[in-house]
């Protein structure tokens, strides 16, 4: 191990470049290596490494914090890490890069010297190591993903060692890089569906939702580097996952309330899968901030300066509140575009909030922030060795320019106008008028429990409270508690019309319906959605019309019935109840009548034999 080729490259290509460079030569020189280094940036490449450097080296080492091609490095040992790390800690990278080079080494040697058990971490995985190499086997198929904290070097790195690994072992793999510029080589629920297993090489969070179901390994980007094979026998060494077990009762009801939610959530797609991407990051912003304004009130509508409801308050309304709008564009900018739209994303939202658009701004500043992003990513080429300026520079600096511009010349008026218009209206409007959008907003919660028409009805009353609008949230929120405490009265009502499974389902539903969870109500909608979405409807309706008679308003977006323990946060508390009981107890009157009109289901008796 006296030969090392090296490559150090940072976004700018100037000052880390050429310190990494500059570190590892010295360094290597005083351990006694041989080494070549080739630098990458801004004004191309210097020193570049040849065939020959790179056939004669023993190990490779990449100090990079843009993306390195690791094509040409193929069958070496590569040593992957940072250009800060390689200035400050040179020795120790060198040390390092030996000790893995050596490492794999021996694993290889070791692989050639007793091919029938090749060397592997675990027991288990040596075995598994013999058994997919047997042609008894056959073909596995897999998917990966492989990300790291920067998304350039590692990710990248890894994902070529998981296809090299795959490919030895006579297997086909698919994967997915989630790096700097976004997700690369996307899996599809195809690639999903078919795979033997799934390998998450990745030293950042990455989202298993996907692959339910699938046997999921984890592991390290720098652990994939080091012992590719390794990973992918460990991964199909894995048990296959135990089935869900049909249950029954209360386990066996709120899983069929998440099943339902995730399978809504699966078919989400387009401008409505961004948008409520962006909804459902903003939410626990807007429910943490709520309900610390709300707290806040225990010590007085307008707590004194200094005092701990003052800071309750500027903890929730001067610094949560202030973020509902930009996380909102942030992460429908997110959604639409990866990573490279998240920047632009959050300071048009920022922008958008400054420029009093309110939270029609930032849903506007978020897609338009999105398609830019995405357009500058896909659009915009550059030279190979100015690729890595694209995340840190071009993208953020040109979709960010163009957003604001477009915001402040072109949208901020208009949107500000409507908003100040919109909220005008519902401060001023008469008892007949806040009647009927009572009646609208209820009705809106119940029709599809938690999909779009729900939702849409639950991010315009969160947007309002930014405004000081409050009346539309509390008619929300307690027509949103009624359908699955409608339908738990109901199973009380009306016993003979329900199965004991239903019964068992309505007490769970009590629950869930206190507690502001619509969902609660799912199941029975999904069993008999004839009949129970016109009660359901109906009672919400009637709820959110008398919540806004009564002129109940409410500054917490969540909490269901759990918020009138704190003094303040609800107005009218006592009419605020009464209005989630009449709506209540209209859909439990409603679904009793209606199930009525269904036949009875009779279990079959055997006749006695002859």
């Amino acid at each position: 191990m006296k030969r090392i080729a090296a490559v150090t490259a940072c976004p700018t290509g100037i000052a880390h470049t050429f310190m990494a460079a500059e570190a590892l030569r010295k360094t290597a020189e005083v351990m006694g290596y041989d080494i070549k280094v080739e630098t990458q940036g801004s004004e191309g490449v210097k020193t570049p490494l040849s065939e020959g450097d790179i056939a004669d080296a023993d190990l490779v080492i990449i100090g990079a914090d843009i993306h390195v091609d690791p094509s040409r490095f193929m069958g070496k040992p590569v040593y992957a890490t940072s250009t800060s790390r390689t200035i400050r800690s040179t020795k120790a990278v060198i040390e390092e890069a030996v000790s893995e080079a050596q490492q794999e080494s021996e694993v290889q040697q070791s692989e050639v010297d007793v091919p029938a058990l090749p060397v592997e971490a675990t027991v288990s995985s040596a075995a598994t190591s013999v058994a997919s190499n047997s042609p008894s086997n056959g073909q596995k198929h897999l998917v990966g993903i492989t990300s790291c904290p920067t998304g350039i070097a590692h990710t990248f790195m890894a994902a070529e060692a998981l296809r090299k690994a795959a490919v030895a072992l006579g297997h086909e793999i698919k994967v997915e890089t989630q790096g700097s510029v976004g997700a690369k080589n996307q899996l599809t629920p195809e690639d999903i569906a078919q795979a033997d297993a799934v390998v998450i090489a990745a030293d950042t969070y990455v989202d298993l939702s996907r692959f339910k179901g699938k046997r999921v390994y984890e592991t390290s980007t720098k652990q994939a580097l080091k012992v590719g094979k390794g990973v992918i026998n460990d991964a199909l060494a894995l048990p296959e996952p135990e089935q869900a077990v049909a249950g029954n009762g209360k386990g066996d009801y709120l899983q069929s309330v998440q099943q339902a939610k995730a399978d809504r959530s699966a078919k989400r797609s387009g401008p409505y899968r961004h948008l409520l991407t962006g909804v459902s990051y903003m939410l626990p912003v807007i429910v943490a901030g709520g309900l610390i304004i709300a707290l806040s009130f225990v010590f007085g509508l307008e707590p004194e300066e200094g005092s701990f409801g003052a800071a309750l308050l500027q903890i929730g309304g001067e610094s949560a509140f202030a973020l509902i709008v930009p996380v909102l564009s942030g992460f429908i900018a997110f959604s639409i575009a990866d990573r490279p739209g998240l920047a632009p994303g959050l300071i048009g939202g920022m922008l958008a909030a400054n420029l009093g658009m309110g939270f029609l701004g930032g849903i506007l500043s978020g897609f338009l922030a999105g398609y830019i992003a995405l357009l500058v990513r896909d659009k915009i080429n550059l030279p190979a060795n100015l690729e890595g300026l694209k995340p840190v520079l071009v993208i953020p600096l040109l979709s960010t320019l163009a957003v604001g511009l477009l915001l402040i010349y072109v949208f901020g008026a208009p949107v500000k106008a409507i908003l100040d218009g919109l909220t005008a209206f519902l401060q001023n409007m008469g008892q007949t008028n806040a009647v009927i959008l009572g009646l609208i907003l209820g009705g809106m919660m119940a029709v599809d429990m938690g999909g779009p028409v729900n939702k849409a009805a639950y991010t315009f009353a969160v947007g309002l409270l930014a405004s000081s609008v409050f009346e539309p949230m509390a008619a929300v929120m307690a027509a949103g508690m009624t359908p699955p405490l409608g339908l738990a009265l109901g199973t009380l009502l009306a016993k003979r019309q329900f199965t004991d499974e239903e019964k068992d389902a309505g007490k769970v539903a009590t629950v869930l319906g206190i507690a502001f969870i619509t969902e609660g109500a799912i199941p029975f909608a999904a069993k008999d959605p004839v009949r129970v979405l016109p009660a359901c409807i109906a009672g919400s309706a009637v709820t959110g019309a008398l919540s806004m008679l009564f002129g109940c308003t409410l500054r917490a977006p969540h909490g269901g019935i759990f918020v009138l323990a704190i003094p303040n946060a609800v107005t009218q508390g006592g009419l605020y109840v009464v209005a989630i009981a009449a709506g209540t107890l209209v859909t439990a009157v409603a679904i009793a009548q209606l199930k009525r009109w269904q036949p009875k289901a009779k279990a079959a008796v055997a006749e006695p034999q002859s």
